[in-house]
């Protein structure tokens, strides 16, 4: 069976831990807020009603891509295509193509960073294959522009970092919807995994501050693994109403 991931690829390692997909949206999160296409993410309304259910409605997207066979996952990727082009019709105007690239540089971005902070470095060999794997996904959405080999897209990226951030009215509310769903202590530990994750640039942006405070206690959690604790500890960290998406991140559930 052809499968759209290979099976022994490292983005299935990626995406087959629940520590490691809550990290990419916790950074993907902080970014998203200063996207200057953010205004996108407000249309419809959902975002800003429901932030943490649209965090696991995307991660199923993500996940349907990641383990499905390849006609499977191809489906899946039409399907985001579709609800993007609707959302558009809708609205009377287009996603600028270069939010869309952004979107998938950050899934590539986060991807990495997580990964390595959780886990450990990437070779440069496993990082081709992150972009390979989401270029692919790109391309069969049709974006425009998007770059041909991982040395470009770092070029690309960076470029992102310095011209297409703002923070703006809707960053300030973005974060004031984060804070009201999650509540004073989770909406702490999400920007300090911020601090540990974001670019020097978001980090600036949102004034998060550069002292990840919670770095030894990143520490204790890897040693919990060794006892099985860390789905416990991982369980607390949002809301019980989530409490089975939580449990059902890791591969195989």
């Amino acid at each position: 069976m052809k499968y759209f991931v290979d099976e022994g690829s490292i983005v299935r390692q990626i995406w087959g831990k629940g520590d490691t997909i809550l990290f990419i949206f916790a950074g993907s999160s902080a970014e998203f807020a200063l996207n200057k296409a953010v205004d996108w993410l407000y249309y419809t309304g959902r975002l800003p009603a429901d932030p943490l259910g649209r965090l696991f409605s995307t991660v199923s997207y993500a996940r349907g891509i990641v383990f499905s066979e390849n006609e499977a996952a191809l489906q899946v990727i039409d399907k985001i295509a579709h609800i993007h082009k609707a959302v558009e019709t809708n609205r009377g105007a287009e996603i600028p193509d270069w939010s869309y690239r952004d979107v998938l540089f950050m899934l590539i971005d986060y991807s990495i960073r997580s990964f390595e902070l959780l886990e450990r470095k990437l070779t440069r060999k496993e990082k081709e294959d992150v972009f390979e794997v989401f270029n692919r996904m790109g391309l069969r959405m049709g974006i425009k522009d998007l770059p041909l080999n991982f040395k470009e897209w770092q070029v690309m990226r960076q470029a992102h970092l310095e011209q297409d951030l703002l923070k703006s009215t809707f960053t300030v509310d973005l974060y004031r919807q984060y804070r009201k769903h999650l509540g004073p202590f989770r909406y702490m530990v999400l920007k300090q995994v911020q601090v540990m994750l974001v670019p020097a640039a978001v980090r600036k942006l949102l004034e998060l501050g550069s002292t990840p405070y919670l770095l030894p206690i990143l520490g204790l959690y890897k040693l919990t693994r060794i006892v099985k604790l860390d789905q416990i500890l991982r369980n607390t960290m949002l809301p019980k109403a989530y409490k089975a998406q939580v449990q059902d991140l890791d591969a195989g559930k």
